[in-house]
C-alpha cells in the first residue's frame, strides 16, 4: 500500500517511483564472506524488495483515518494490528512490482540497485515471498479486524500488480493517474477496520491521495525523465513538454487541495486551519514551478516532489490531532 511510493526520499505512494531506499545501499556496505555477513545481506535484500521507505505513506494515511473514523477515541490495539496487516499487504504489492519490473529496473540508474536488478535475490524466491506476504496480510486482517479490510488489501495488491504495473505503466502517460489509486487504499482499509464499512470521509481522503499522486510523481519524473525514456516507460514528462507537465501539476494540485477542504465538515477547526494553510503553501509551490517553466528558467522539480511529501504529512498529522481531541465538528456547528 503505497502512502505517498512515493516512490521516495521515498515516494509516498505505492506506485513505487521513489528512491529504492537505504536497504540496498546498506547491504552493499556489508563486507566479508562469513555466514553471518551473507545472511545479513540476504535479509536486507528481502527487506529492500518491500520498498520500506515507500510504505511510510501507510503510516501517514492509515493512522489519522482510523482516528477520524473513531473520533475522540484511540484504539491502540486495532491501530497496531491494522498497520501490521497493511504493512504486509504493501510489502507484498511492492515485492511483486519488483518482480514485474526487474527488466526496466536494470536499465534505470535510479533503480539499478534494487535486489532483482542486481540479482541479489532469485526471481522465483521474490515471487513466493510477495505472494506469501499478501496471503498473510489478508488472513491477519480478517482475523484481527474484519473481512472487508482484508478484502480491500487483496484488491489493492491485485490492482497494483495487474492493472498498474502490468497493464498501464508501460502503455500510457496516464499510468500514475489511475495506477495511483492503489496508493489511496490504506485510508479505505483503515476506515473499514474501524467501522466495517466505507463512509464518505474515507472517500474524501481517498481522493486527497488520488489527486496528490500525479503532481508528486510527475515532479520526480521530470528530474529522471531520461531514465524513464531509456526504460521505455511513457511517463508524462517523457512524452510531453515541461510546460504541459507543470500545467497538469497545477491542475491536480488544485484538485488535491479541494479534496482536503471537502473533508472539513467531518472535522474540527484544527484540521480546517491546517488544510487551508498547507494547501495555500502547496499551491504556491506548484504555481512557482509552472511559472518558472513558462519563463524559460532552470527549475528544480525535485523540490516540489520532496515538499509534496511534507505537505501530505502535515495535512494528515493535522487530521490526527484534530480527531484525537474530538472537538465538535464544523458540520455540527452549522
Amino acid at each position: 500500500m503505497r502512502i505517498g511510493q512515493q516512490p521516495g526520499g521515498a515516494h509516498g505512494t505505492a506506485t513505487g517511483h521513489g528512491a529504492h531506499g537505504s536497504a540496498p545501499a546498506l547491504a552493499g556496505k556489508i563486507g566479508g564472506t562469513g555466514v553471518l555477513a551473507t545472511a545479513l545481506r540476504r535479509v536486507l535484500a528481502y527487506i529492500a524488495l518491500t520498498k520500506p521507505r515507500v510504505i511510510e505513506l501507510l503510516l501517514v494515511a492509515t493512522i489519522p483515518t482510523m482516528l477520524l473514523a473513531d473520533r475522540g477515541h484511540v484504539d491502540i490495539r486495532l491501530i497496531l494490528v491494522t498497520l501490521f496487516g497493511g504493512w504486509m499487504g504493501a510489502a507484498s504489492a511492492n515485492t511483486l512490482n519488483c518482480v514485474a519490473d526487474a527488466d526496466i529496473d536494470k536499465v534505470m540508474k535510479r533503480t539499478s540497485k534494487r535486489p532483482l536488478a542486481r540479482e541479489a535475490v532469485p526471481t522465483r524466491n521474490a515471487f513466493v515471498f510477495g505472494v506469501t506476504l499478501g496471503a498473510a496480510s489478508f488472513s491477519w486482517l480478517w482475523w484481527q479486524a474484519n473481512l472487508l479490510s482484508g478484502a480491500l488489501v487483496v484488491a489493492t495488491i491485485l490492482f497494483y500488480v495487474f492493472v498498474y504495473t502490468l497493464g498501464l505503466k508501460r502503455r500510457t502517460s496516464q499510468n500514475v493517474v489511475w495506477g495511483g489509486a492503489a496508493g489511496c487504499m490504506p485510508v479505505l482499509v483503515g476506515w473499514a477496520a474501524v467501522t466495517g464499512g466505507i463512509g464518505w470521509p474515507a472517500v474524501a481522503l481517498f481522493l486527497v491521495i488520488f489527486f496528490w499522486t500525479p503532481p508528486h510523481t510527475w515532479a520526480l519524473a521530470m528530474r529522471y525523465k531520461e531514465d524513464y525514456k531509456a526504460a521505455g516507460v511513457p511517463m508524462l514528462p517523457v512524452v510531453a513538454t515541461e510546460q504541459a507537465v507543470t500545467k497538469q501539476i497545477v491542475i491536480y494540485t488544485w484538485a488535491t487541495v479541494a479534496a482536503t477542504l471537502a473533508l472539513i465538515p467531518a472535522t474540527g477547526v484544527i484540521y480546517a486551519a491546517v488544510a487551508i494553510a498547507a494547501g495555500a503553501w502547496f499551491l504556491l509551490m506548484a504555481h512557482q514551478l509552472y511559472s518558472g517553466v513558462r519563463r524559460g528558467e532552470s527549475v528544480k522539480p525535485l523540490r516540489l516532489f520532496l515538499q509534496s511529501n511534507n505537505y501530505l504529512a502535515v495535512v494528515f498529522c493535522g487530521l490526527a490531532v484534530d480527531s484525537v481531541l474530538g472537538w465538535h465538528t464544523i458540520g455540527h456547528m452549522f
